[in-house]
């Protein structure tokens, strides 16, 4: 049986701020296959989850900062999009509060629309507007809406993205507590969808959970230039009903949807 995964994107997060402040993502550093990623500068949101999400560089995709101004998303395919290709049964759920990675109205998305996969219940999208109403109602609503998928559907490749550390990383700084404090809540988050996915696995069906981010923060906040504090990023993935993968040691950014697609191929 192919694995199902599940993709957590958390905007902005600092590692070692996780560590201190999240215990079911902390807790990961023990059991799950770890790696440290480098991001390419400039560290905005909108080039460095290009990169991930599609497994091409600045230079391929084109996408430069948040404006998406001249991007060439619509020629690579997100991971989600890879995974229908390469298998049209395949079912895929998004769910994110920045518009840009999913919102069709605007100069993106980085995850593509697909229409008709939508029409035929084989894709489903959640936007939602974080910038608008804020990340602390809207990453609520954008887990609650992935634990009602999980649950009940069980999409075979998920994209989950929540923004709030981000958000507190440029209002108070990386260092002080409204930042651990935002940490803290969207590790509630991660550990329900945690156990959501456990509960699947037992029921037979084999997962592999990647948790993953785009950037870090300066003390200060902000971010976007190239220092090794901005440029820090990691991926966590670990399997449940199955082992976890042997990737190499050390992968780069955009290895990241290609590794994953090659677990769907399986």
């Amino acid at each position: 049986m192919k694995s199902k995964i599940l993709l957590i994107g958390i905007d902005g997060l600092n590692l070692n701020s996780a560590l201190e402040a999240s215990p079911a993502i902390a807790a990961l550093k023990d059991t799950a296959y770890f790696s440290e990623l480098t991001m390419q500068p400039p560290t905005w949101s909108g080039p460095s989850w290009s990169t991930l999400l599609t497994g091409t560089t600045h230079e391929q995709h084109g996408v430069r900062d948040n404006s998406f101004m001249g991007h060439r998303l619509l020629y690579f395919p997100d991971l989600l999009s890879l995974a229908y290709y390469q298998d049209q049964s395949t079912t895929t759920f998004a769910a994110a509060g920045w518009p840009p990675l999913v919102d069709p109205a605007g100069h993106a998305p980085v995850i593509q629309e697909r229409r008709e996969q939508q029409k035929a219940f084989r894709h489903r999208v959640i936007v939602r507007d974080g910038e608008t109403y804020g990340y602390t109602l809207i990453d609520a609503q954008i887990q609650d809406a992935a634990l009602y998928a999980i649950g009940n559907h069980g999409p075979d490749v998920s994209f989950v993205y929540f923004c709030g550390v981000d958000e507190a990383g440029h209002v108070y700084g990386s260092v002080g507590p409204e930042y651990k404090e935002a940490i803290a809540r969207i590790d509630t988050y991660v550990d329900n969808l945690l156990k959501a996915v456990q509960v699947r696995s037992e029921q037979g069906e084999p997962w592999l959970v990647v948790i993953t981010t785009d950037h870090g923060h300066l003390d200060a906040g902000g971010h976007g230039g190239d220092t090794p504090q901005e440029r820090a990023s990691f991926v966590f993935a670990q399997g449940f009903g199955r082992p976890n993968p042997t990737w190499p040691q050390r992968i780069e950014p955009h290895d990241l949807t290609p590794l994953l697609i090659a677990e769907r191929a399986g």
